[in-house]
């Protein structure tokens, strides 16, 4: 039975992450980066495409699990009739090669443990060449191999394409298991002891977690996001990817399906602010740095997302011979909206540099340059129609957001200028340009009817991303446009308490064709309520605020994780899983709370 999205639990290595769920089974698992190819993809199909296994026997779900105190490693304990284990599985920040440990103890009593390792690799479509060497399982195809070893040593015997074990641990006893991944054509990597690999992880989150400067309400929720957006981290480079899934549904049975394995430039700003606020400047350093190498070179070539280590070529391919998450086909990797053209990002790229700047992090020195290079390709740009922030595959509109957020170009060039009168630059210039755009949307963008912004000009479907408003700037919170902006979302596109993104078929007025281009609908977008939790704080609502920021802390899973989406009515997560923006929003509405109650 497929298990529910929100069933797993996140460990990784600061290069790539897998999925555990509640029954023991790694059923995602990229090698050696996020956005490598799959060789446990039973999430996406069955356990044929690949997974590992590691449970009591006949026990179906576990009893319980947990995150050992600010960490990664995760605890899952089952209790049977005989006894009682607990598993920890984890994957130590590597120094070469990637590994994947798994160690279980024994608590009370005796549990007879099975274990099943199937390994597929290119997305579970290849079964490799299994041996034994030197006490390890070999496996190898093509440019992958991975060996298998376990401490002390368990007998294992090949069965339907799986390596199988089965073990008894008492009370005391442990047995850890250990899975590395290796070029094929390079010599097995060094041994890691899992136990003294187990101590060291356990060390290097917390020393990390103890860093969080946040001592206000729902700390553990905040601390919890806070590791789930450095797990996401790809250590070598700073960029953080927005998922380590790719084809997670936004709508169950559908084709609203994608790979969020890469890098957004739409997430930066508000990425910058979480880790600035907690006291992660090095790791908010090192994302304004990827931020610099990525969208360097021509204005016009800049794109909406990249490559965890800054690659361009991202291209959409789908894989046919896996059935999709409860049969949601396609699967997809790469993602076509890498060609997409979204005025939004440069706004995006503008205010993180800007928002670097005034927390203090050192500037590059060709940062400003490629600033204004950025400008000038803008103020040409600007007026023309895009595929927006939700990176539609309908007709280009022109879409309110992204003309708020061009606004916030030229806004934070002119304000970068006054504070630094010494950089180059025609702030005059840029100003014309913030009151030309400014000017415009509040004609074209705005609906005196209904005194709200609309999603596009001359539109009547709302969108979510007009809470941000006040929120960049663009108007104060208690300005009447901002007011009504709020209150006709709440009232156009809130279901179940919680905010779509934008109107789509069956979904409630301005319903019709759909504007992102797509069959069939989507659940709740999470972070967009996170956005209306703001956008209610800033407007002087702030019970309400709290209220809803309190009911989505709710739907976190038991082990504090959010996917893209939530479907109210099933009361499932749904999308890509974790997801960075879903907890970069739990992150800033936590923060603006805290400090609006300190006020």
């Amino acid at each position: 039975m497929t298990q529910r999205i929100d069933d797993y639990a996140l460990i990784g290595d600061l290069q790539t992450a897998a999925l555990v769920g509640r029954d023991g089974s790694i059923d995602w698992l990229c090698l050696p980066r996020f956005d490598s190819a799959a060789c446990f993809a039973a999430l996406l199909g069955d356990e044929n495409n690949g997974h590992w296994r590691l449970a009591p026997k006949g026990a179906t779900s576990c009893t319980s699990r947990r995150y050992a105190e600010d960490s990664l490693v995760l605890e899952t304990t089952w209790k049977t009739r005989t006894g009682e284990v607990k598993v920890v599985d984890f994957m130590p920040q590597r120094d070469r090669a990637p590994d994947l440990v798994r160690i279980v103890e024994g608590v009370s009593g005796k549990v007879e443990m099975s274990a099943a390792l199937r390994l597929r690799f290119d997305y579970g479509s290849i079964v490799p060449w299994v041996r034994r060497a030197d006490g390890h399982r070999v496996a190898v195809a093509g440019p992958d191999s991975v060996w298998l070893r376990s401490d002390p040593p368990v007998k294992t015997w090949g069965q339907q394409f799986a390596t199988c074990s089965s073990f008894t641990v008492a009370a005391g006893e442990k047995v850890a298991f250990v899975l590395t991944w290796h070029p094929s054509h390079e010599p097995r990597p060094q041994l890691v002891d899992p136990f003294e690999s187990l101590e060291q992880s356990l060390a290097d989150w917390r020393e990390w977690a103890a860093r969080c400067t946040y001592e206000g309400p729902y700390r553990d929720a905040v601390v919890r996001s806070l590791i789930t957006l450095k797990a996401l981290t790809y250590a070598p480079t700073g960029g953080i990817v927005a998922a380590p899934t790719t084809s997670l549904p936004e709508d169950l049975g559908g084709v609203r399906n994608w790979d969020y394995r890469a890098c957004w430039l739409r997430d930066s700003a508000f990425t910058l602010d979480a880790l600035l606020s907690t006291g992660y400047v090095d790791e908010a350093a090192a994302w304004r740095d990827w931020l610099l190498r990525a969208v360097a070179g021509d204005p016009a070539d800049l794109q909406i997302m990249y490559g965890p280590a800054g690659e361009r070529r991202l291209p959409e391919t789908v894989l046919p011979w896996l059935r999709g998450y409860a049969d949601s086909a396609p699967v997809r990797t790469g993602n076509a909206a890498v060609d997409q053209l979204q005025i939004d990002v440069y706004g995006e790229v503008m205010d993180s540099l800007f928002r670097a700047r005034e927390a203090g992090i050192p500037p590059r020195r060709h940062a400003w340059n490629l600033q204004l290079s950025l400008l000038g390709f803008l103020e040409s740009t600007w007026r023309e129609p895009d595929e927006g922030l939700w990176e539609v595959r309908g007709p280009r509109r022109h879409f309110v957001h992204s003309k708020v957020m061009a606004w916030v170009a030229a806004d934070r060039a002119v304000r970068t200028l006054e504070s630094d009168p010494s950089l180059p630059g025609d702030a005059a210039r840029w100003r014309t340009m913030r009151d030309e755009i400014h000017a415009e949307v509040c004609v074209k963008g705005y609906d005196p009817e209904r005194n709200t912004f609309t999603q596009a000009y001359g539109s009547r479907e709302l969108d979510a991303a007009t809470l941000l408003i006040p929120r960049v700037g663009f108007l104060p919170p208690e300005d009447p446009r901002v007011v009504g902006t709020v209150d006709a979302v709440r009232a156009e596109l809130v279901q179940g308490g919680l905010v779509r993104r934008y109107s789509t078929p069956g979904a409630g007025a301005g319903s019709g064709t759909p504007v992102d281009g797509l069959p069939g609908e989507e659940g709740t977008f999470l972070v967009c309520s996170f956005w209306l939790a703001d956008a209610l704080r800033l407007t002087g609502r702030v019970k309400e605020a709290r209220e809803l920021f309190e009911r989505l802390v709710g739907l976190c899973s038991d082990v504090g994780l959010l996917a893209e989406e939530y479907d109210p009515v099933a009361g499932r997560q749904l999308g890509n899983f974790p997801q960075a923006f879903s907890h970069i929003g739990l992150v800033g509405a936590a923060l603006a709370l805290a400090a609006e109650e300190s006020a």
